[in-house]
């Protein structure tokens, strides 16, 4: 009995410390997402089923340094994967070789970044560190059908659009911002928006047209 009053006061004490700590998370959540609003909006043209569109904020004031860990892409299937990369300026990205022949990674002239990781086998991983706003093209030496892009950007502020042209950046400081879009195959001109704590702007990208 003794053991069971004891037992039930642990139990009551740790309730006692974990509520207030509840309650502090989801103010802090709430005064967070109150002090932030979003951008959110839609790609009109069929394109973006087939080839999705990267929208980013082109500029955000405050340092945002890249991730500890490694992004990773894939060689698999005669692919890169993932085929559009979005990464903050630093970051540092491990390209595995997850086929059963020869890949190579590098990007051509016109890249922000230039490189070549070499030929290597199956299971190896090799890596590279992206310290150059804008795109880079992947391409591999021994397929020349793979291709894939890295965008490296200052801020973490963008979203793919979905196969409907949607889409949504969350949490987005207040503020007037350039946005901006990428695809690659069509082109548009950035936009401006201002952004409002606790409200959502939308912004239509319609004045697209074919890279040359």
């Amino acid at each position: 009995m003794k053991k069971r009053q004891t037992l039930n006061n642990f139990v009551y004490g740790f309730l006692l410390l974990l509520v207030p700590t509840i309650f502090f998370l989801m103010a802090s959540d709430i005064l967070a997402q109150e002090g932030s609003g979003k951008i959110q909006g839609v790609i009109k043209s069929p394109y973006v089923k087939r080839f999705p569109a990267l929208i980013f904020i082109d500029h955000v004031d405050g340092t945002y340094p890249p991730p500890a860990e490694k992004v990773h892409v894939s060689q698999k299937d005669l692919l890169f994967a993932p085929h559009i990369n979005p990464i903050l300026n630093g970051t540092t990205v491990d390209f595995t070789n997850d086929d059963t022949v020869v890949h190579n990674v590098f990007t051509p002239p016109g890249s922000a970044s230039g490189f070549n990781l070499g030929n290597y086998g199956q299971g190896v991983a090799k890596s590279y560190t992206f310290n150059n706003l804008g795109v880079s093209t992947l391409l591999c030496s021994v397929h020349p059908e793979m291709v894939a892009f890295v965008i490296v950007l200052q801020n973490p502020y963008y979203a793919i659009s979905d196969n409907a042209g949607n889409f949504l950046i969350d949490n987005v400081p207040p503020g007037t911002y350039q946005i901006k879009f990428w695809n690659e195959k069509l082109e548009a001109p950035p936009q401006s928006v201002t952004v409002v704590a606790g409200k959502a702007e939308t912004v239509t990208f319609n004045d697209l047209k074919k890279k040359d």
